[in-house]
Order: structure tokens, then sequence, then C-alpha cells
């Protein structure tokens, strides 16, 4: 069956998760539409490119027309996410309302907060203290309970930090990979023994993709696909098996800018440091069983992330 015989699925925001969502997508055959404030430039085969700004109403509702299910994968510049986010969601709430479209969005480990390192479950308490976690809490109480309202049909996948080709803006991508392949200083932040859990941005794809097309999944939170935890220390380990040389860190014991965080981001950042000093370890169990997706190993996920940035760093990638 051709792509046009599909119904539309419209992915909202063209960064990396958004652009390998809708690359995803367009493998399963789905006709696909990505939205972006600008026409995105390159977009994956198969994928229409759309300019509009779906912080607003009008923009929103442009956006997501004729859709049979939206997909929320639009981020803002850390220091405008509490001002920004909950215009963008109000309006894209009411566009697919307007439209009938089913509602999938990506979402953080924030609403949790602090956990003192147990591990991260749907049934996880909300216990956020950050500004910006407890602006994430609101934001997902108000997706489900339009959702048991029966306003809008809505489903929220979570992910733990990125990792994976195409992921420059992590605490584990620009900041550590380059500098890993040509023997300048890697990032590491706070306690690099603690567990950590890392998605890879392939499988944050096929988990959005998966609940978009099982809408007896709609209404809850679900953890997409993650590797199981292993220390900084260890993934550190596993790169430099990959590029032949040890790492040369610099390991942040508090935050202060470095590489691609500069002073604004790490200034907003300080109150989500928590994340480095207990550990995050993030279960995916419920979503692998009942979807039966499994991650990505990590060996693989390590693999694919050193060649895709040898590649960018030799100028044979865009």
């Amino acid at each position: 069956m051709s792509a046009a015989a599909h119904p539309l699925h419209v992915v909202l925001g063209a960064g990396p998760a958004g652009t390998t969502l809708a690359g995803e997508l367009a493998r399963r055959g789905y006709a696909v539409r990505l939205v972006s404030r600008s026409a995105p430039e390159a977009t994956p085969e198969g994928v229409q490119p759309f300019a509009a700004d779906v912080s607003t109403a009008d923009g929103a509702l442009a956006a997501v027309a004729g859709a049979a299910v939206v997909y929320h994968c639009v981020n803002v510049a850390y220091h405008r996410q509490v001002e920004v986010m909950p215009r963008v969601q109000c309006a894209v709430l009411g566009a697919v309302e307007a439209v009938g479209a089913r509602l999938v969005v990506l979402d953080t480990l924030y609403p949790y907060g602090p956990t003192q390192g147990a591990v991260m479950t749907e049934d996880t308490p909300w216990r956020a203290t950050s500004r910006k976690g407890r602006m994430r809490a609101q934001l997902d109480e108000r997706y489900l309970a339009a959702h048991r309202d029966g306003r809008a049909r809505v489903v929220l996948g979570r992910s733990a930090d990125f990792v994976g080709p195409g992921v420059l803006n992590s605490t584990l991508g620009g900041a550590v990979f380059p500098a890993a392949l040509s023997g300048g200083e890697v990032l590491a932040m706070g306690d690099i023994d603690l567990p950590h859990s890392y998605t890879d941005i392939r499988d944050v794809a096929a988990g959005l993709a998966t609940l978009g097309t099982h809408p007896e999944g709609d209404g809850r939170v679900w953890h997409l696909p993650t590797t199981p935890a292993v220390t900084t220390r260890e993934i550190h380990r596993m790169i430099e098996t990959r590029v032949g040389r040890p790492l040369q860190r610099a390991v942040l014991t508090e935050p202060r800018p470095f590489g691609p965080f500069d002073a604004e981001f790490m200034a907003e950042y300080a109150e989500m440091f928590y994340q480095h000093t207990e550990p995050q370890i993030v279960d995916s169990t419920a979503f692998e069983r009942a979807f039966g997706v499994r991650p990505t190993p990590l060996d693989a996920t390590l693999d694919d992330t050193v060649e895709w940035y040898r590649a960018l760093l030799a100028g044979t990638r865009s």
C-alpha cells in the first residue's frame, strides 16, 4: 500500500527526535508531515516538510490539518521552556481536538523529580521540585485530563537522556563523541560511578511510532524502550574501546559552561543537576511487554553513534 493510501501522521518538531520519528514512520509506509517554525531543509525520504508556529492556535491548526495522528516532539531553548511549552500545549491540544486526531506526546522524566536512586517505572510518584519539573508535571496532568474528559485521545511516551546518531545537545552527545574521536576533553557530569539510563534516539522514534499505531495504549504514560542502565564510567570505557584511545575527561561536579552548554543553559540546568548526583534508572518493561518492542543494545547504539560522529567530523555527513 502506498503512503498516500495511509492516514496522515504529523510530527511537530524537527529536532533529533522528531526527524528520526518522521523517518521511522515513512519507512513504515505512512504519509508523514514534519513541522517546524521554518520548513525543515533536510527531511527523511518520503517526508513532507511544513512551516508553522505551533505555539499559536492558527499555526497549530494549519500544521495538523488532515492528520489522523499527531506527535508532539516540540522543544524550545532551555531558558524559555517554562514560558513557551504551556502555550504550545494549549495550541496543540486545541488543534487535535478540532480535527479529531490522536495525540502522542514525547515526554521527559522531569515530573518524577529526585528519586534517591529508586528505579523509575510508570508508577513512580511525581514529586518534581524544580521549576521545569513542576511545569512538565502540570502539562502532563492536563494532557491526561483532556483524555479522561473525552476532549482528545492522548498518550505520553517518556524517555531518558537521548543518545545516538544525530543527537548533539545531550549529555552523551556533542560534548562527548567529537572529543573522544579527536583526543579532546570529554564532558562528564556529577558522579560518573552512578548508573544512568540513556535512550537510543531510534528507540524513541520506534516507541512513539508504536504508540501512534496502537490506540489501545492511550490515556496513560509509557516509558519508551530503554536499555538497562550502566555507569557513565562504563559507557566511557566502551567508547574508549571504539575510538582506540583513553578519554580525557572533564568532570563537572557542579554546573558550569562546557562545550555546547553555554552559561545561559547551565544556569537553567542547575536545578536539574540532581540527575547526575543520584542514580537515574529507567525501567521500560511495561512497554516492552505490551508492544513487543525491545531497546537497541547499548553496544550497537555506541557503535552506530561513534560512526555517525566519525562521518560528521570527516565532513561526509550534514
